[in-house]
Formats: C-alpha cells, sequence, structure tokens
C-alpha cells in the first residue's frame, strides 16, 4: 500500500474513505534503561531507544495499514506520526492518515 506524506497522489484521482490510525504503548527494558543512562554520560546515540522507537514505529504504521485494508483503501495520504510519553518508562507511537481509493 502507497503511503505518503502529501495530500495528493500524483496522476491518480482519489476519494478520501475516512482518518486509520495505529498506535502502540511500549516501555523501556531494564537492561535498555541501565546502558542509556551510562551513554548520557559520555554522550552520542543510545541504540536500545532508536531500535525501541523504530519498532514502535513499524508497528503503529502496520496497525494504520490493517485499518486501511479493512476499509478498502488503495492508499494512504497524509501520513504523520506523534509520540508521547505515557508514564515514566513507557511511550506511545500513533501513526494516523487519510486512507484513499483510487477513482
Amino acid at each position: 500500500m502507497l503511503i505518503t506524506t502529501t495530500e495528493t497522489i500524483s496522476g491518480k484521482n482519489i476519494q478520501v474513505l475516512g482518518m486509520v490510525k495505529g498506535s502502540v504503548v511500549q516501555a523501556k527494558h531494564f537492561g535498555r534503561d541501565i546502558m542509556a543512562g551510562l551513554k548520557s554520560i559520555v554522550g552520542g546515540e543510545i541504540r536500545g531507544y532508536t531500535e525501541l522507537m523504530y519498532e514502535s514505529r513499524e508497528i503503529a504504521t502496520n496497525r494504520m495499514i490493517d485499518e486501511a485494508q479493512n476499509m478498502r483503501a488503495d492508499a494512504i495520504v497524509c501520513a504523520r506520526y506523534e509520540t508521547a510519553a505515557v508514564m515514566d518508562g513507557s511511550c506511545e507511537v500513533m501513526a494516523y492518515g487519510t486512507a484513499v481509493k483510487y477513482i
């Protein structure tokens, strides 16, 4: 399924089906937390958290795609991501966009 941040798809006439979304709340792993604390002393990328966020975006995106497929959409336009802290040590990643059908 085509997913784009633009409002239109070049060369396609589209019909809006509605908003689709997918989200996941994930918590930090204890081992990642220890490594993050050590890394904050010396600086640099905290790979454990980078991997956690990448995985979270993938799950949220797949859930958004599932919702669009259930609507029989051909594509998702205006796709966006939001991230929020839910409680100490966990975050929510939400993917959302507009499901469309080619006409």
